[in-house]
């Protein structure tokens, strides 16, 4: 039986443990390569944030004094259920997401490995001894933050819905998992499913698909203490600044306008293959996508022949329906904001190589050349298969104009030598950087976050990030006689 078999989800939401009816209506899910509806999907209410974020505050309090044994095995038990539920869960990605298979795997891989790193996390340290001046034992412990509020986007559900979700509940927290309403089914009933089936007590996690007056009601009830988002950077700093007043912690993984830097002693070839896939995979929709290409002069008119040549070779389509390199873009209003960035940089000089034309929602790679530092394309995120290329007369100007954006996440170099690769790197403020690759990977082991306009630095991702995002530390002193005090 798959995992959605077994319950009645349709027009549901998951609070208290139970698949209950939405008090806002439900909608209907679309399939974007075919217009189709796939389902029914409940639409929470303030309301029902009130209800979950009380009862998760009280579950939260059993699961977190549970053995730090218990809470283990049911994350090693997510990560099995991510692996034995493949087929359905990939099926559903490919087809609410537009992810091609291959994206839809490495999704369903890494969010296996999500469960499996957070299930370390229990049986780790969770304090130090303090030194002390006066004759008492003085400690630091780690405690769960308390109810966490995640807030995952269309993008990549999955993967942007479990990397916050895993390790706040290993720490002993609750959590409220609010996903886009788009990919609810992807980033939220299976989450959801996936972790009943594990073992997870009633309450401990709750899912709430709605707008945005369920993402503020997450954010001001009092139960809530941490707020862990992935979306835009203008809805980050909306979300950021409502948390400040409620005196919140918000961890906030944002947009970006990733550069790949290809230095003028770079193999051409070498650079397009990493060029063709930090712009195209996924159709642009990831936050670490490349959207800046900066080639050496000298490489310049070979990249930007071979990178066109090669975008005007793949295959785009329903990934559903046979093997295609592009899938459909999310939605009308995605594709439009991706058209007008284009002709709008076209129009201020940029030169269409290839692609700049679309089918329903399927958006054709595109590889602009020339383009100006001041189109659109160039200084903004587009979140779509879009290759803006500037030419650069040295890796000091690629360095320069690397580094004058305001986003700050990941960073590609391409050079034979590494170490030169990194010296430049060391010039551009991000919070990845890959020597000789491009600017889309992940790893769960590993810390991920961005800068400036990207975010509030490496908050997902590896114990050390996961243990601040998701705990507080409380000092506590010990004696074994009270002290005398002079009054």
């Amino acid at each position: 039986m798959g995992l959605l078999d077994t319950v009645t989800w349709q027009a549901n939401i998951f609070k208290n443990g139970t698949w209950a009816p939405a008090r806002g209506g439900h909608y209907a899910v679309v399939e974007p390569a075919t217009g189709g509806e796939l389902g029914r999907m409940g639409l929470a209410t303030p309301e029902d944030v009130a209800e979950a974020a009380a009862s998760a505050a009280a579950a939260q309090r059993e699961w977190a004094a549970l053995p730090h044994t218990a809470r283990a095995a049911v994350l090693r038990r997510a990560g099995d259920l991510w692996q034995r539920h493949a087929d359905e869960i990939s099926g559903w990605n490919v087809r609410e997401v537009g992810a091609v298979p291959g994206m839809a795997g490495f999704a369903l891989h890494v969010a296996a490995e999500e469960c499996y790193e957070a299930a370390s996390l229990p049986g780790r340290a969770i304090g130090e001894l303090l030194p002390s001046e006066q004759p008492r034992l003085s400690l630091a412990r780690r405690v769960p933050a308390g109810v966490v509020a995640v807030i995952s986007p269309f993008n990549v559900p999955i993967i942007l819905g479990v990397r916050s979700v895993a390790p706040a509940l290993a720490l002993g927290n609750a959590v409220l998992l609010k996903p886009d309403p788009r990919t609810a089914v992807t980033g939220g009933t299976l989450l959801a499913r996936v972790f009943e089936e594990a073992g997870l007590p009633p309450g401990v996690l709750q899912m709430l698909p709605g707008g945005p007056d369920v993402g503020e009601a997450l954010i001001t009830d009092p139960h809530v203490r941490v707020i862990s988002f992935t979306g835009s950077t203008a809805v980050g700093r909306r979300i950021g600044e409502l948390a400040g007043k409620h005196l919140k912690r918000a961890h906030l993984e944002l947009g970006g306008n990733s550069a790949l830097l290809v230095l003028d002693d770079a193999d051409v070839d070498e650079a397009v293959n990493l060029a063709a896939w930090g712009s195209f995979f996924h159709q642009g929709q990831i936050c670490m996508t490349t959207g800046r290409h900066l080639v050496a002069d000298r490489l310049y008119d070979d990249f930007v022949e071979r990178l066109a040549a090669k975008a005007g070779a793949l295959p785009v389509g329903d990934p559903a329906a046979g093997e295609v390199a592009l899938g459909p873009v999310i939605d009308a209003g995605q594709r439009d904001k991706i058209h007008r960035l284009v002709t709008e940089s076209v129009g201020q000089g940029a030169r269409p190589a290839s692609g700049g034309t679309y089918e329903g929602l399927f958006y054709r790679p595109t590889v602009l050349a020339d383009v100006p530092l001041t189109a659109p394309a160039f200084a903004e995120e587009v979140f779509g298969p879009v290759a803006p290329v500037t030419r650069v007369s040295s890796a000091d100007e690629a360095a320069e104009l690397a580094a004058a954006g305001e986003y700050g996440l990941s960073l590609g170099i391409v050079t034979r030598d590494v170490m030169r690769g990194l010296a430049v790197a060391e010039r551009i403020p991000t919070g990845i950087v890959h020597i000789n690759d491009q600017t889309v990977n992940d790893e769960a082991n590993a810390p991920f976050g961005g800068v400036r306009a990207s975010g509030t630095g490496s908050r997902f991702g590896g114990a050390a990030a996961n243990v601040e995002a998701f705990t507080e530390t409380r000092w506590i002193t010990l004696r074994g006689e009270p002290p005398r005090y002079p009054f």
